[in-house]
């Protein structure tokens, strides 16, 4: 590598990866844009507009420890998008460990943020770094806007749905799958874990600013109850997720179903195996990029106590962007000061909610938030 970069965003290949790498520029923010593959990597960054502009590397890497660290040796932050998260981000973790760098990743899998609560966070904690997972729309957005419910205080319980209008990724169908197959999904109940239904099917939801009802599912369980676990304030999380479009959504259970059932008496590097192949065939090219009038975004809470109710919605647009640019804020943040809680902390809780929300803002893509409060 020709000079130091403070920030490593691997899986720069990937859609988000490369968002990511957008971002950056807009902050001004050199990069070392690393996966493992240099040809795929160089040709997803190549789409990047004005990428000449900021001074950033290309470089492939071995998906192990060692040469992780070598890669990081000179970094400060690493955005980590390989998934699934479960099976790929003890290195990438391991190697921040060794070399005092911040880490943040997109995931959604809600068995990963657990994992690496336990194993990480003390760590990352006496060395004064972050570990932050799921920092994106899907969740970094409802997040906020459950905090600023919880700005009134006595609320203790919180409904979340996230709704968006756009195409799933590879890895984001991949990771639906893996979820489904090998980890059980949990809301929050008087601050303990309990399972969903394994059978979790459709739920009818009201979706704010629609007249039709949309189908909602539990999606992995989401990062919401392991971040609120940790939160005095909260007591009870259940958040679900879907797509504004009916059919697509009443088509999810069935395909969820088919490929558990193909899977459930593999051993467990088969079972990867074709979860991979199968997530190829629901969607096995990148989506086009998304158009700012078509591919909106809704997040939706419900924070209710004994004696009071609030209410929050925010209305976006692109998902993937949003997610981006949180990814990158969050890096360009992180190397200007220390995060306002190391070891294992969401976005909101490293950056502030209300901080995050005038980001996203800043930049377009979501509007002012909609808070209702009956206290």
């Amino acid at each position: 590598m020709s000079s130091p970069k403070p920030v490593v965003v691997y899986g720069a290949s990937g859609y988000t990866g490369r968002l990511i790498c957008e971002y950056l520029r807009e902050y001004n923010v050199p990069f070392i844009a690393a996966g493992r593959d240099k040809a795929r990597i160089q040709e997803a960054i190549d789409h990047v507009p004005g990428l000449d502009t900021i001074d950033h590397e290309v470089v492939e890497v071995s998906h192990d420890v060692e040469a992780l660290t070598e890669l990081f040796r000179d970094a400060k932050v690493v955005c980590n998008t390989v998934g699934p998260f479960s099976e790929y981000g003890h290195e990438v973790v391991e190697a921040c460990l060794r070399t005092g760098t911040h880490y943040l990743d997109t995931t959604g899998e809600q068995d990963w943020l657990i994992s690496a609560e336990e194993r990480y966070g003390a760590r990352m904690a006496e060395q004064g770094l972050l570990l932050s997972p799921g920092i994106a729309q899907m969740y970094t957005t409802g997040e906020i806007a459950a905090n600023l419910c919880l700005e009134t205080p006595g609320l203790d319980t919180l409904d979340i749905l996230v709704f968006w209008k756009g195409y799933p990724t590879v890895a984001s169908t991949k990771t639906i799958l893996v979820n489904a197959a090998l980890s059980a999904a949990y809301y929050l109940e008087q601050n303990e874990y309990l399972p969903w239904p394994a059978d979790g099917g459709l739920q009818d939801v009201t979706v704010p600013g629609h007249h039709e009802t949309g189908l909602a599912l539990p999606w992995g369980g989401t990062s919401h109850p392991v971040w609120f676990k940790n939160d005095a304030r909260v007591a009870n999380v259940k958040a679900v997720g879907g797509v504004f479009d009916r059919a697509l959504m009443q088509g999810v259970p069935q395909i969820v179903a088919a490929v558990l059932e193909q899977v459930k008496d593999l051993p467990l590097e088969e079972k990867m195996r074709v979860l991979a192949e199968q997530a190829a065939a629901v969607r096995d090219e990148m989506p086009p990029r998304e158009n700012q009038r078509l591919n909106t975004s809704l997040d939706s809470v419900h924070a209710s106590g004994p004696l009071g109710r609030a209410h929050c919605v925010i209305h976006g647009t692109c998902n993937y962007k949003q997610t981006g640019l949180m990814q990158a804020y969050g890096a360009y943040s992180l190397l200007q000061q220390p995060p306002k809680r190391v070891g294992f902390a969401s976005g909101c809780q490293a950056f502030g909610h209300r901080e995050l929300l005038g980001v996203l803002r800043s930049f377009g893509l979501v509007s002012k938030p909609v808070l209702t409060v009956h206290d």
